[in-house]
């Protein structure tokens, strides 16, 4: 059990290094703020639409081919999904305070003094981008706490089996790591907030597979297994498209967050024929 818990804390740490990466560095760069977020909505659409909701329509279709009608409660579930995430995200505050902003943007260059006019840009950005940064912060936790039940218990199974799974984990949190601690660091200002935030949605794994193993595990097998993978990917795909996405186009970097995108897609896939 214990090597079980420790394969799963190896899967959800490998967002720090993605984290690590998002802090990096003595500013951040619009082309590198594009990428990043680029590259992240890449990596949850991909994954939602290629794993998360098929996957959730052949389970609660009992293991078989999946039908119009078999679909519909997975399709049902990934709009509930859509819903609860976008009633959260009118919870999350939209501005933050102005006093916590001097007008000086950290940058990769010099520190200068801005004017007014634009301290208020940048305020609005940094609080746009605390917000996307939050938002996907919840969307990951959610998804790697049944991500983590499922490496725990398969781990528990089967350890030779485990491993490569654990591997293919690890390897797609690391741009997961990187979607949230760069716009949190871009918005505060502060690499410690922003790699200790993105390496706690990767800290929801470990606690996914304890919680499962002690009180979710009915919950989280059959039907009720199918209904949060196909939720989650309803959060997912609505986050990349209100969130990452929007917050990416901001930069002015259009190209740089298409081709990032694409290759976020192009992650997860190889990530997901290993796994």
């Amino acid at each position: 059990m214990l090597a079980a818990f420790l394969l799963t804390l190896v899967a959800g740490g490998a967002t720090s290094i993605g984290a690590a990466l998002g802090v990096m560095g003595r500013g951040t760069s619009p082309k590198l703020l594009a990428g990043g977020l680029g590259l992240s909505a890449g990596v949850m659409l991909y994954v939602s639409f290629m794993e998360l909701l098929p996957e959730g329509a052949r389970v609660l279709a009992g293991g078989g081919e999946v039908s119009a009608g078999a679909a519909a409660p997975a399709v049902l579930a990934f709009f509930v999904g859509i819903a609860l995430i976008a009633v959260i995200d009118r919870l999350v505050p939209s501005a933050v305070s102005p006093h916590e902003f001097s007008g000086r943007m950290d940058g990769g260059g010099e520190t200068e003094l801005r004017a007014p006019d634009e301290q208020a840009q940048d305020r609005a950005l940094r609080a746009r981008l605390l917000r996307t940064g939050l938002v996907t912060a919840l969307a990951l936790a959610l998804h790697n706490v049944p991500e983590g039940f499922a490496t725990f218990v398969a781990a528990l199974q089967s350890p030779e089996v485990a491993v490569p799974v654990v591997a293919a984990i690890a390897l797609h949190n690391i741009p997961e790591g990187l979607a949230v601690a760069v716009p949190v660091r871009r918005a505060t200002g502060s690499r410690a907030k922003a790699f200790w935030l993105a390496t706690m949605t990767g800290l929801a794994e470990p606690v996914g597979a304890v919680l499962g193993f002690l009180l979710l595990a009915p919950l989280l097998s059959g039907d009720g297994m199918g209904a949060i993978l196909a939720g989650v990917a309803g959060v997912m795909v609505f986050v990349s498209l209100d969130e990452l996405l929007p917050a990416a186009e901001e930069t002015g970097e259009h190209h740089t967050v298409i081709y990032s995108l694409i290759a976020g897609m192009a992650v997860m896939a190889l990530t997901l024929l290993v796994l």
